[in-house]
């Protein structure tokens, strides 16, 4: 499991987010997604812990905490919902019959 970090600065790189996260245990990877046709960063990025009671402490420590100007919000991240490749109700006619 990987804990969300939202309301990130945009000046905020992997190694200094890392440096944050490591005060409360070891940090096995750091995500900072990008949009894809700016290249920008989103404002949020995922931190994977070395274990539970690792993301716990840097969830309660984090949370609401002002960093780079901004008061982070953190939480355990959520798995990513498949939404599909369209999305909708796609072929279900809203439940009408068709004859």
């Amino acid at each position: 499991m990987s804990v969300y970090v939202g309301n990130l600065s945009y000046e905020v790189t992997e190694d200094s987010l890392n440096a944050v996260f490591a005060e409360y245990g070891s940090v096995k990877r750091v995500q900072l997604p990008t949009d894809r046709e700016t290249g920008r960063l989103r404002g949020f990025g995922f931190v994977e812990m070395g274990t539970d009671a690792e993301e716990t402490a840097a969830i309660d420590a984090l949370d609401g905490a002002e960093w780079m100007g901004r008061d982070l919000k953190v939480n355990k991240a959520k798995p990513k919902e498949d939404r599909g490749s369209f999305g909708g109700n796609r072929g279900n006619n809203s439940g009408r019959n068709s004859y």
